[in-house]
């Protein structure tokens, strides 16, 4: 029998919240898409905002979310491409554009970067 843990999303932008059980160690993301509510996705790799949320409760495993800043991450955002079911989990959707401005927003325009954006700061 294979361990599932029930997740709900918040889908601000449609106003649906959607739950689903998705076994143990299984992409959210992909498992809700089979489950035949597809939600908003872009790389499936973890490197863009197109998929953020913020965690409500719960905890999100996303060891593979190389387009979120620790820092981001600490406060509670997460990108459901390369988030795996570890526990019961409640999350909301979030603006691509507002995460993306405060993942790499502070980084353009300002000079302060030279050669490549760190996505973690020494």
């Amino acid at each position: 029998m294979t361990l599932t843990h029930p997740i709900t999303v918040h889908w601000l932008q449609t106003g649906q919240v959607i739950r689903h059980e998705v076994p143990e160690g299984e992409y959210i993301l992909r498992s809700f898409e089979q489950q035949g509510d597809p939600l908003p996705f872009s790389c499936r790799n973890g490197c863009c905002t197109a998929c953020a949320v913020r965690v409500i409760s719960g905890e999100i495993d996303q060891r593979e979310a190389l387009g979120l800043s620790r820092e981001l991450r600490g406060r509670g955002y997460g990108l459901l491409c390369v988030a795996r079911a570890t526990g019961p989990l409640e999350v909301v959707t979030q603006e691509e554009d507002e995460v993306y401005e405060l993942q790499f927003g502070r980084h353009f325009g300002r000079g302060k970067v030279r050669s490549a954006l760190p996505l973690e700061e020494e």
